[in-house]
């Protein structure tokens, strides 16, 4: 179960029952608010936090306006979705930057949290913007921090600079030094992380944050581990007075309370999330988005965002020029999955498009059975990829062996995919959404 895929099916099972009813009255108003109250308590959300979120949700959705309009269900969700939106920061929170290069980013974090890896997609996914970053290591305690960093420099192409072991206030300030003779707008520092929090490390970071004066501290926390990473940011915070967050593992089986209350216990935005293993897998994050997939609303600007940052245009143009001249084939249908599977977790996509987190289910939606096919189609002739009529009993009973699967499974993928190709002709083209939310029915 992904991110809040469970805290949203509660809402949404509590917002059915308000929503088949004509009026509402402010006794079953408040009823439904208990409701939600102990499904985002379930969700990890921060005690305090759910009750201030409930307290102000109730205080709106009980007004004579609400209670008497025609659709009192969908003003509460409106409301609920607005409120949501608030807690998590209001609107999108951008990384500041220096007005006299470079730009400082020190990283801080536990141990474990991920902060050394995000270091490394932070300064990919500004390279892909236009900026040089340097990653400097000044983790100079936990073995092998140091090459992590430079492998993850190495991935993201971005410079990297190192000093060993020695102090790490006298690296940062020697980094900055270098990064103006070298032209590198932007510094990402990599400090050390502890499994706890101790006087000691928190004296380093304060250290040599006056040694260089950042533009960012950022704390990196883990989604997984819930309130506990909200505590480790409230007291990084108090001493250190981060400009933001960034949160990782938001792809993995997280209630996901961090995201919910981070911004209302520390008054500091998440500007970044992890979804993923790859050197690109940071998405900026955007409240708005995240409160419409958790309601179900899906997330059609991030799914848009996610199929211009990786599928081939001049790939896809190919395909929609064959379902105009109606010859659509297995190669065209081939390049659609390598297209689709570049965008990342198909269950992610899945919950982006509006509804579709009622339709589908996990076991729905199966990546091997992606895969699978993928191998189905490789292990076809050119001229049967290019003409499916070809393909008769014999030609079936070849593709099963050569691709290791089974004649239903092939059968299975014929059936797939003549049903797509009937669905194309109705499709207008260039538009991705509707090809991912009508076509693949996994």
């Amino acid at each position: 179960m992904g991110l809040f895929e469970s805290l949203g099916e509660r809402l949404n099972h509590i917002f059915s029952k308000l929503t088949k009813r004509g009026k509402l009255t402010e006794l079953e108003i408040k009823q439904a608010m208990r409701e939600v109250r102990i499904a985002l308590l379930e969700a990890d959300v921060n005690f305090l936090v759910a009750k201030d979120f409930v307290s102000k949700v109730s205080e709106k959705a009980v007004g004579e306006q609400i209670l008497n309009s025609l659709t009192p269900g969908q003003q509460v969700i409106k409301i609920v979705r607005d409120e949501l939106v608030n807690l998590m920061g209001g609107t999108q929170s951008k990384l500041e930057v220096s007005p006299k290069p470079p730009t400082v980013i020190m990283m801080c974090g536990l141990q474990g949290a991920g902060k050394t890896t995000m270091a490394g997609k932070l300064g990919f996914m500004l390279k892909k913007q236009g900026k040089k970053p340097m990653l400097v290591a000044c983790d100079i305690y936990r073995p092998a921090a140091i090459n992590q960093l430079k492998i993850g420099a190495s991935n993201a192409g971005v410079d990297f600079f190192e000093k060993g072991t020695i102090n790490p206030v006298k690296i940062a300030e020697q980094a900055v030094e270098q990064a103006k003779r070298m032209g590198n707008d932007t510094v990402i520092i990599d400090t050390a992380g502890r499994l706890q929090i101790n006087e000691e490390l928190m004296k380093e970071l304060e250290n040599i944050k006056k040694a260089v004066n950042p533009t960012e501290i950022l704390l990196t926390i883990d989604a997984m581990t819930g309130q506990e990473s909200v505590n480790v940011a409230k007291e990084f915070n108090d001493r250190l007075d981060i400009t933001g967050v960034i949160v990782t593992k938001l792809d993995g089986d997280t209630r996901g309370g961090v995201a919910l209350s981070v911004k209302a216990v520390t008054g500091k935005p998440i500007k970044f999330c992890g979804v993923g293993e790859k050197i690109g897998d940071i998405e900026p994050f955007y409240p708005d988005r995240m409160a419409s997939r958790i309601l179900g609303m899906g997330d059609v600007l991030s799914l848009i965002d996610k199929a211009q940052a990786s599928v081939d245009e001049a790939e896809m143009k190919k395909v929609e020029e064959n379902i105009r001249k109606n010859t659509f084939s297995f190669e065209d249908f081939l390049i659609q999955f390598e297209q689709i599977g570049k965008m990342g977790n198909i269950q992610d996509i899945i919950s982006m498009i509006p509804g579709a987190g009622t339709k589908f289910k996990a076991t729905d939606v199966d990546e091997t059975k992606i895969k699978k096919y993928k191998a189905i189609i490789q292990s076809m002739t050119k001229k049967e990829r290019l003409n499916p009529d070809l393909i008769k009993a014999s030609n079936r009973k070849r593709i099963a062996e050569g691709s290791a699967t089974t004649i239903q499974d092939v059968n299975a993928l014929i059936k797939q995919f003549e049903q797509t190709k009937q669905m194309m002709k109705n499709m207008n083209s260039g538009k991705l959404q509707k090809m991912l939310g009508r076509n693949f029915k996994f």
